[in-house]
Parts: C-alpha cells; structure tokens; sequence
C-alpha cells in the first residue's frame, strides 16, 4: 500500500468543535454531530514508554499528538525504543492496513526527522 495515498480521518465536533480520534461522541460535549476531516498524519510524541512484557524485542508504545489537536495511542518505529523522546516528529509508516470495515487502520508510526535517526545511529 502506498502511504501517500492512505489518509488519517478525524471528527471534529460541530457544537464545541473539539477534535478526537475514531470516536462515536465528542468526548467533550457527547455530541454525536461530528464531521470528518483529514489530517496529514505528521504527529509529534508527547509520551512514550519502552514495552517488553510477553515480548522478544522491546517496542516503543506512544501517544502522538497532531496539529489538529486530537492524540493517538500508537507504536513507533525507525529508531531505538528507548531512545523516542518527547518532541520527535513521526509519521505514518508500515502497519497501515484496512480493518473489518474497510478503514485505515493507523497502528504504526515512523521517525520523519533523517537527522535525528542518524544521530541515534551514530550513538550506538
């Protein structure tokens, strides 16, 4: 699948014009009147953590929040786990698939910042 072509949709509220994320209420005001708009899926992680349990490898699971002001819980890939920080910019990346519905399911997100992903690189 081409990812310039697949599309991260969120709703904003018609009432209170909160954002969210794949939700059936605005979390807000319990609207069910919300429009879908699209995003250009670029997100910055504003909390990550390294998860192992039931794992071989380690994985980075983030909440990644867009410009458009909704936040998504999701795993980060491209760089070391434990080396995510807050302020990394990332994107969508391999993961993307439809689910029953036939939706864009966003589970994966990678490292769009070249620079940082070289330095980590060169630090190890």
């Amino acid at each position: 699948m081409d990812l310039k072509a697949a599309e991260l949709v969120y709703q904003r509220c018609r009432w209170c014009g909160t954002t969210s994320f794949r939700r059936l209420l605005c979390p807000a005001c319990a609207s069910s009147d919300l429009d879908s708009h699209r995003s250009d899926g670029q997100g910055v992680v504003v909390r990550s953590s390294v998860v192992s349990r039931y794992r071989r490898a380690m994985r980075s699971e983030s909440v990644v929040r867009f410009p458009e002001g909704f936040t998504l819980r999701c795993r980060v890939v491209g760089a070391p786990p434990h080396l995510v920080r807050e302020g990394t910019r990332v994107r969508p990346a391999a993961g993307i698939a439809p689910n029953a519905a036939g939706e864009l399911v966003f589970e994966v997100f990678g490292v769009c910042d070249t620079d940082e992903r070289e330095r980590w690189h060169r630090q190890w």
